[in-house]
């Protein structure tokens, strides 16, 4: 029996997590068998495997308990595959070799599937002396270009890109550099970029004070503090990056203070780490707790909690037991001191189910306590294990008491401590839920707000057939199906009508007990005026964050997808024009509207082993469809170069207007001396050729031009390895890197695409 309440949750289990042969034969017939399977490889290490197998079955049962996707995809099944989602890397020694030999521990990390974060403030600023080769640094910038171009060639495990965070300290004097380098869209994409923010800069911004850039105690450069931070906001503001990190807030709070000096982030950031510092993600599903929702008694029993969240912190003990991990520095450091993140998913829609407005001060209390209670069962339980198992082995009682969690506990829960000891030495983390949000039902992610109650999803039929469906929210889905049609009441509200504050204040409320830190992102309309959106980050350090990402909508990382009950689409702008018979001349080229209706074809060539992904966006002028804009995309970066040149040179002929169609013909006849290859009954003479017969295709289909274009016939002598096809349809943001579905939605600090579920993150 299936236990998915969206075909959309299915699709995701069946495509992620599914344990299959490897010719895609399924091993998992139903999620029950994948629950038995995790269940079992978790309770393997049990004295008593046989007694908490079906308790942890229980735990996982109806999604109440969600592991991170790297355990559902891994455990028990024997691969070679990390089940910690993420790491953050060894200190980058100030050396070519010590660089390079940790870009190799970087590349076997994300091989096996896990994250990486890496602080590069160790590397000495461009421009300084090089001693004994007569020259000078490049910078840590260009260093990371290179570790971005490694990501760019590996494939994480499922098929999944890892995600890389980069931070660098506030006082480095490459610090401007770093804030500025995401104004580049084609730099630095696969990392996520944070500043380490000092206690004594945000007392210099207070002050206004100057602030001196250093590196191994010379002085670069003095400018006013101000100035850097205004930078940085207004970076934030125009592309999204870069995100800020209070260290020295993180340093003192950490309960492995006395052991350990953290420097840098997993790459959503709820997890900072210290070198080679590994962890493990889960979450309680709050919405599938909820007793008797939109009711007036509507509660989270605390003993249900207690309860649940105590196996929740066995199980993800085991996991450190059970697991493979890249390199034995992570195996060692995960050993020595145990560290888990049990963290909560659902928050928003249990809030709905209680009748409390997302952002509202009672709905922070109430998370605040929710969170408060996860914190206590969570120490108690991992008492319980030390008591049964021996505590983490670096543990030290009178320290680790002295931590900032814990002399905030309960005086019951520190005597436990105190006399027992404790299996892990950090305990609680909010991480990125996207994919195991949706493959519950797709309940609220994380702490975040419900960033749409429902949207249109285009499924792709066996028969190649597509259908679409509606998919809700968990907790608007439970109030449909109670009072049908009635109207959502007041207090629901969404991602896209809460200000800053709001999310500031939910976050600030949650990571009151949360003794890692928390992955989550403030979204702001495009429209936000900067002076609404300037102290967003202050606000974050002044109520006691660990860190702060935004997300406003932007020319390099593009918008939001378009939700069901989002307003039509804005009409296109009207040029001023010049008629010559069925041919539009434009006088100026065509400003880019909001959305645009578009197809994303994919193209297969057998001298390339990437596929070509083209986006060809349309415009309506004067009644007609005509081409406006040109994206072409491939994994292979020796295409790289000259398609971004094709990319901007096409789109700029097709927004001076006129007939177009000459791209076509000009590409088409361009021949390659290595040879062509027989294309769907066709001979094409290059690859070039055969994008302009896609071009082509689009131009026939969209009725700019007559003709049959590049047809799906088939062919004997057709090379089996080159294919042409549809892959999108009408784009509605940016388009997912999976599936090509214009679908991906920034939750959590972490692009995610709804269509299929692919994360940018590793989580």
């Amino acid at each position: 029996m299936s236990r998915f309440a969206a075909p959309i949750a299915e699709a995701i289990w069946d495509m992620k997590y599914r344990l299959k042969e490897a010719d895609g034969t399924p091993l998992d017939a139903t999620v029950e068998d994948s629950w038995r399977r995790i269940a079992r490889a978790l309770a393997a290490v049990e004295a008593d495997a046989a007694a908490w197998e079906p308790r942890f079955y229980a735990a996982l049962e109806d999604f109440r308990f969600l592991p991170a996707g790297r355990i559902v995809a891994g455990a028990g099944t024997d691969r070679s595959v990390t089940l910690f989602n993420c790491f953050v890397m060894g200190t980058i020694p100030d050396s070519m070799a010590g660089i390079f030999e940790s870009l190799k521990e970087a590349a076997l990390t994300m091989q096996q599937g896990g994250g990486i974060g890496y602080d590069f403030s160790t590397i000495r600023p461009r421009g300084a002396e090089v001693r004994g080769v007569a020259a000078d640094a490049s910078g840590p910038l260009s260093f990371m270009d290179v570790w971005d171009a490694m990501c760019r060639t590996i494939m994480s495990a499922g098929s999944r890109r890892g995600a890389m965070m980069a931070v660098l300290r506030c006082d480095h004097p490459d610090i401007e550099a770093f804030v500025s380098a995401k104004q580049d869209p084609s730099r630095l994409r696969n990392f996520n970029l944070s500043v380490l923010v000092t206690d004594a800069f945000m007392e210099s911004v207070r002050q206004d004070r100057f602030w001196d850039l250093v590196f191994d105690g010379q002085v670069y450069r003095t400018l006013p503090a101000r100035d850097l931070w205004n930078r940085i906001m207004r970076a934030t503001y125009d592309y999204a990056e870069p995100g800020v990190i209070f260290i020295d807030r993180i340093n003192a709070a950490n309960n492995l203070a006395y052991a350990e000096t953290i420097a840098a982030t997993n790459p959503c950031g709820e997890q900072p780490l210290p070198p080679y510092g590994a962890c493990l993600l889960g979450s309680v599903n709050l919405a599938r707790l909820v007793r008797d929702p939109f009711d007036p008694g509507a509660r989270i029993e605390p003993a249900d909690l207690d309860a649940l969240v105590a196996t929740a912190v066995r199980m993800m003990d085991n996991v450190v037991d059970v697991s493979r991990f890249p390199l034995p520095q992570q195996a060692a450091e995960a050993q020595a001191k145990r560290r888990i993140g049990l963290g909560v998913t659902g928050l928003a829609d249990a809030l709905l189910m209680l009748g409390l407005r997302y952002g509202s001060a009672e709905a922070a209390a109430q998370t605040e306590a929710w969170m408060r209670r996860i914190a206590r069962a969570a120490y108690l339980a991992s008492v319980e294990l030390a008591r049964e198992k021996g505590p983490f082995p670096l543990f030290d009682a009178e320290a680790f008491l002295a931590s900032g969690t814990m002399r905030a506990m309960d005086e019951d829960v520190r005597d436990a401590v105190r006399a027992h000891g404790i299996r892990n030495a950090l305990l609680t983390s909010i991480a990125p839920t996207g994919t195991i949000s949706l493959l519950a039902g797709n309940v609220s992610s994380g702490i975040e707000p419900v960033f749409a109650y429902s949207y249109r999803r285009k499924v792709l039929q066996k028969d190649g057939r597509r259908t679409e469906e509606e998919v809700v929210d968990y907790a608007v889905a439970l109030w449909r199906a109670r009072f049908g049609d009635a109207p959502l009441p007041a207090h629901f509200v969404n991602a896209q009508t809460l200000g800053p504050e709001d999310h500031v204040r939910m976050q600030a409320a949650a990571q009151k007990w949360v003794d890692s830190s928390i992955s989550k992102t403030i979204n702001c309309p495009a429209d936000i005026p900067f002076e609404a959106f300037k102290d967003v980050y202050l606000d974050a350090y002044e109520q006691g964050c660990k860190g702060c990402t935004t997300y406003r909508p932007n020319s390099v990382t593009g918008s939001v997808l378009e939700l069901t009950e989002a307003a039509p689409a804005p009409a296109a702008p009207t040029p001023a024009t010049l008629d010559s018979g069925d041919v539009v001349y434009i006088a100026e080229p065509l400003d880019r509207p909001v959305e645009l209706e578009g197809v994303t074809y994919k193209l297969k060539w057998p001298a390339s082993e990437h596929a070509i992904y083209i986006t060809l966006n349309d415009i309506t002028v004067q009644g007609r469809r005509r081409p406006f804009e040109i994206f072409i995309n491939s994994k292979n970066m020796e295409h790289y170069a000259w398609t971004v040149a094709l990319t901007r040179m096409i789109s700029a002929v097709f927004r001076r207007g006129g007939d177009v169609s000459f791209v076509v013909e000009e590409l088409k006849a361009v021949f390659d001396p290595r040879g062509g290859a027989w294309m769907q009954g066709r001979y094409i003479p290059s690859i070039l050729a055969a994008i302009g017969g896609v071009i082509e295709r689009h131009l026939i289909a969209i009725g700019f031009i007559d003709g049959e274009g590049l047809g799906l016939k088939t062919d004997p002598r057709a090379d089996p390895r080159v294919e042409a096809i549809a892959v999108g349809e009408t784009p509605r943001g940016a388009a997912c890197p999976a599936c090509g579905a214009y679908e991906m939605v920034m939750i959590e600090g972490c692009l995610t695409c709804r269509a299929c579920g692919h994360s940018k993150c590793s989580g």
